[in-house]
C-alpha cells in the first residue's frame, strides 16, 4: 500500500473520532508546547546575558577576591571570600603590556534622593577608566578626573534612568543629590545604555570616586588594614592578548601578595567567556530539568496513543479481516496502523510546536525586574519537536500495529 493512500487513510480515521483524537494529542501538545517554549527561551536568555556583556564592553578580565580554603565557585562568594585587593593592586596591573585600561570597583545597592523623589540605584566607586573599560558614553557633563580620585570629592555621574527618574526633564548638571546622608553633586550622564543584568538595569547605575566610597560611603579594609576594592576590571587591548594579560596579572599578583609557588590565590581571574559559559551552565541545567518535567507529559501521550490504538484495532477487527481476505498482506496492516499512530503524534506535535512559539512569544513580552528574554527559535529546536514527536508515535504504534497484522483473518471476519 501506498504511503499517501496510508497516509489519507490515516487522516479519514482520526477524524471520524474528533474528540477522541484531540484528546489523545493533548500529552504530546502539552509536552510538545512546553520542551519548545522552554529550550527557545533558554536560547534567549543566554543570548541576552552574551548582549550584555557585549555591552559592557568587550576583552575584559575581572579579578576578584577568592578564599583560598573554599573550593570552586563557592570562593568567590563576597561573604565568604575575605578582602584582598586594594588600588595599588590595580595601579600595578595597569602597567602591564597590553592592558587598554583598568577599572577597581566596590559596588553596593542605596537610595539617591533629590527634592522629593528617591530612586534605588546601585552605585559605583571607580576610577577615570571605568567609562571605556564599561563602554559607557556621556550624554551632559563629564566624566571623573584623577582630581576627584586623590580629593576624594563628593561628584557623581547618574545613569540615564537614574537620571531621568529623579530630574525627569531638568537639567541634573550641577544638583546635588543625597546618598547616605552625604551631599554628591552630578557632573555627568550617562547616554542611555539599555540592557540588564542579574535584574539590575545598565543605566540604573551611579559612579563616584572609588575613595570617596571607600571613606565615606562604604568602608572595606583587607587584613592588613588597607582600603579593599571589590574587583579589577582589566581591559585588554586585544583578544588575541588575553592569555598572555592573564598570565601577567597572576605574576604580578603572586609577588604582590607574596604567595608562594604551591600556595592557593586569594584572588581569580574571571573571563567573560567563563561567566557566559557559567550562565549558559545554569540555563542548560534548567532548562533540562524543567524538559525532563515536560517528558512526562509527552510520555502519557505516548500511552494514550498506544491505548487509542488498540482500542482502534479492537473496533476494526472485522476491516482488517476483510483487507486481509481481498489480498493485503501483513505489512500494508503493520504500515497502516503505524502511519496512523505517527500522523496522530506529528498533528499533536506540529499544534504543541505552534502553542510553544506562541508562548515563548508572550513571556518575552514581559518584563522581569529589567530584563526581556526574547525566545530564540531556530530549526533545530523544530526539528527536535517533530523527531521526538515521530519517534513517540512509531514507539506507541508499534505493539498495536503487531497486533493488528498477526490477527487471523478468519477470526477477524467472525468478530463482532
Amino acid at each position: 500500500m501506498k504511503i499517501i493512500e496510508s497516509f489519507a487513510i490515516a487522516v479519514r480515521s482520526l477524524t471520524a473520532n474528533k474528540l477522541r483524537s484531540i484528546l489523545t494529542m493533548l500529552g504530546i501538545i502539552i509536552g510538545v508546547g512546553a520542551v519548545i517554549s522552554l529550550m527557545s527561551l533558554g536560547r534567549g536568555a543566554e543570548a541576552t546575558v552574551a548582549s550584555v556583556f557585549e555591552q559592557l564592553g568587550t576583552n575584559v578580565l575581572y579579578v576578584v577576591p577568592r578564599s583560598p580554603e573554599v573550593a570552586g565557585l563557592a570562593g568567590l562568594s563576597a561573604v565568604i571570600a575575605p578582602p584582598s585587593i586594594t588600588l595599588e593592586d590595580a595601579d600595578a596591573l595597569a602597567r602591564i603590556p597590553q592592558v587598554a585600561g583598568i577599572a577597581p570597583v566596590n559596588e553596593n545597592f542605596v537610595q539617591i534622593s533629590y527634592g522629593g523623589e528617591t530612586w534605588s540605584s546601585i552605585i559605583h566607586g571607580s576610577t577615570p577608566d571605568y567609562a571605556a573599560v564599561y563602554a559607557y558614553t556621556l550624554a551632559a557633563g563629564r566624566f571623573l578626573t584623577e582630581r576627584d580620585i586623590s580629593a576624594r570629592d563628593t561628584v557623581i555621574v547618574l545613569g540615564d534612568e537614574v537620571a531621568k527618574q529623579l530630574f525627569g526633564a531638568r537639567d541634573p548638571l550641577g544638583q546635588r543629590v543625597t546618598v547616605k546622608g552625604q551631599r554628591f553633586t552630578v557632573v555627568g550622564v550617562f547616554a542611555r545604555k539599555g540592557g540588564a543584568l542579574l535584574g539590575v538595569s545598565l543605566d540604573s547605575v551611579a559612579v563616584t570616586p572609588i575613595t570617596t566610597f571607600q571613606t565615606k560611603l562604604f568602608t572595606n579594609r583587607t587584613a592588613t588594614g588597607e582600603d579593599a576594592v571589590q574587583s579589577i576590571s582589566v581591559k585588554i587591548a586585544s583578544r588575541d592578548a588575553v592569555n598572555s594579560v592573564r598570565d601577567e596579572i597572576e605574576t604580578v599578583l603572586h609577588k604582590r601578595h607574596r604567595i608562594a609557588s604551591g600556595e592557593k590565590n586569594d584572588f581569580a581571574i574571571v573571563s567573560q567567556d567563563q561567566i557566559l559559559g557559567l550562565f549558559g551552565q545554569i540555563t542548560s541545567v534548567f532548562t533540562i530539568f524543567l524538559s525532563a518535567i515536560a517528558g512526562i507529559s509527552l510520555l502519557v501521550g505516548g500511552i494514550g496513543i498506544m491505548n487509542i490504538m488498540l482500542v482502534s484495532v479492537t473496533e476494526r477487527t472485522r476491516e482488517i479481516g476483510i483487507r486481509k481476505a481481498v489480498g493485503a498482506k501483513r505489512r500494508d496492516i503493520l504500515s497502516q496502523f503505524l502511519i496512523e499512530a505517527a500522523t496522530l503524534s506529528l498533528i499533536g506535535g506540529a499544534i504543541g510546536i505552534a502553542g510553544g512559539a506562541t508562548l515563548g512569544f508572550i513571556i518575552s513580552r514581559f518584563n522581569f525586574s529589567g530584563i526581556t528574554i526574547h525566545a530564540a527559535f531556530t530549526w533545530d529546536i523544530v526539528l527536535l519537536a517533530v523527531s521526538v514527536s515521530l519517534a513517540i508515535g512509531l514507539a506507541s504504534g508499534i505493539y498495536p500495529a503487531m497486533r493488528a497484522a498477526r490477527l487471523n483473518p478468519i477470526d477477524a471476519l467472525h468478530y463482532g
